[in-house]
């Protein structure tokens, strides 16, 4: 089932009619139409994950800087496509690794039974938990740590989303998915990247590469080997 795009909106609340408008004109033109995501994108507030010298940008297409190490948001329509394509299960448990402000956790949370999300920068980690924690999203934890690195005990999970770029696909992550986990990341080097899901049946891996967006770097991750003459 879709959601229709004439729904009513409440006109009397400038950032539900701005948040509304972000959903119909910029991400559902680009093939988000799974009803939960559609729904998780109107309800959870983005403007209370930007920082406040950028509130004005909160609705736009475009990456939010977040004032801490260079780091940014980013752009809605890529967390709504990613949490769109992976088909994200209501009784699942979800990994993410680049928490940011926060946002695509929340938009997670509403849709899986659970969420553990990663980030390397403190600072980031503890505004991202203030913002979860103000937004009500009791099923998201925050932890500090290198999802390139760190080993995740919570683990398996049914699905790990990066939530930035990465060169190459991190084939370790695999090894904590549970039979059946999808994986997405964006993988590659600009200015080409694909978003990239693995599926893991048994032994078996099916990749797919439905789209392609240049996005943010992830630190820690391996590099692609260079060719030197």
């Amino acid at each position: 089932m879709t959601l229709p795009y004439n729904r009513p909106v409440d006109t009397s609340d400038a950032n539900a009619t701005a948040r509304f408008h972000m959903v119909q004109q910029q991400i559902r033109p680009w093939v988000v139409q799974d009803v939960r995501v559609i729904e998780a994108l109107e309800t959870v507030r983005r403007e209370d994950f930007v920082p406040p010298a950028s509130y004005e940008l909160a609705f736009m297409d475009v990456e939010i800087p977040l004032g801490v190490a260079g780091q940014t948001m980013l752009s809605p329509k890529v967390d709504a496509r990613m949490a769109n394509d992976l088909a994200i299960q209501a009784h699942e448990r979800v990994l993410e690794i680049g928490t940011g402000s926060g946002y695509s956790a929340a938009l997670l949370g509403k849709l899986a039974k659970e969420v553990v999300t990663l980030e390397i920068n403190p600072e980031l980690a503890e505004m991202a938990r203030e913002n979860l924690e103000s937004a009500g999203a009791t099923n998201v934890t925050v932890r500090v740590a290198d999802g390139s690195k760190d080993l995740l005990a919570e683990g398996p999970f049914d699905v790990i989303v990066l939530s930035g770029s990465v060169e190459v696909l991190p084939e370790a992550l695999l090894d904590h998915l549970k039979d059946g986990g999808r994986l997405g990341a964006i993988v590659g080097q600009s200015p080409m990247m694909r978003f990239t899901i693995v599926k893991r049946h048994g032994n078996e891996r099916i990749t797919t590469e439905p789209w392609d967006m240049v996005a943010p770097r992830l630190s820690g991750f391996a590099t692609a080997e260079r060719f030197v003459f």
